[in-house]
């Protein structure tokens, strides 16, 4: 009798293992993407244009003509795999709230970068978590979330091959000023 309860407890356990792994997929709704549910705060590119004095190319200003600084103040910094804004960064971060409170006519579009390392599908997240954690804290300091834009280039722009300190300067969020088409 103990070893009849013994197979039939197996056997139920089984069963029960057996069905809850053929459960079906859960099907996406039409507003969600592959980055998840689909928000309103997204840039249409038909209606905005990056300012003329910045440049979409180039990571430093070398003070060439036509090599200006693409961040009208100085760009927040990541460690590698991190979207936490870290404490030295931080007074780069009051120094965009400065800009802002200078230039109350003017919006910008915080850009999220990553390194060449990681999918192209996992950097266009991880550049995503990176310009929403410095729009949050912007906003945490007292900035209009009306007047910031972001934006995700994952790993397009990155330098592949390299060095780490090279590639360290692919993993931050640019502060580019944002210009609407009339």
């Amino acid at each position: 009798m103990k070893n009849v309860s013994k197979l039939l407890g197996l056997s139920l356990a089984a069963a029960a293992l057996f069905l809850s792994a053929c459960a079906k997929k859960p099907v996406r709704t039409g507003d969600t993407g592959p980055m998840g549910p689909a928000t309103n705060n997204t840039i249409d590119p038909t209606q905005v244009a990056v300012a003329p004095e910045t440049s979409l190319t180039g990571r430093e200003n070398t003070g060439t003509p036509g090599d200006e600084t693409k961040s009208v103040v100085d760009p927040v910094y990541f460690a590698l795999d991190r979207s936490a804004v870290a404490g030295p960064e931080r007074p780069k971060l009051e120094a965009a709230l400065k800009w802002l409170k200078e230039n109350p006519d003017k919006n910008l579009v915080l850009i999220g970068h990553c390194d060449w390392r990681g999918t192209a599908e996992y950097n266009l997240g991880l550049g995503d978590r990176r310009s929403n954690a410095v729009k949050r804290y912007l906003e945490s300091l007292g900035a209009d979330p009306k007047r910031l834009e972001t934006l995700s280039k994952g790993s397009t722009d990155a330098k592949q091959g390299g060095s780490e300190s090279e590639w360290a300067k692919d993993r931050r969020v640019d502060f580019v000023l944002l210009v609407k088409k009339q």
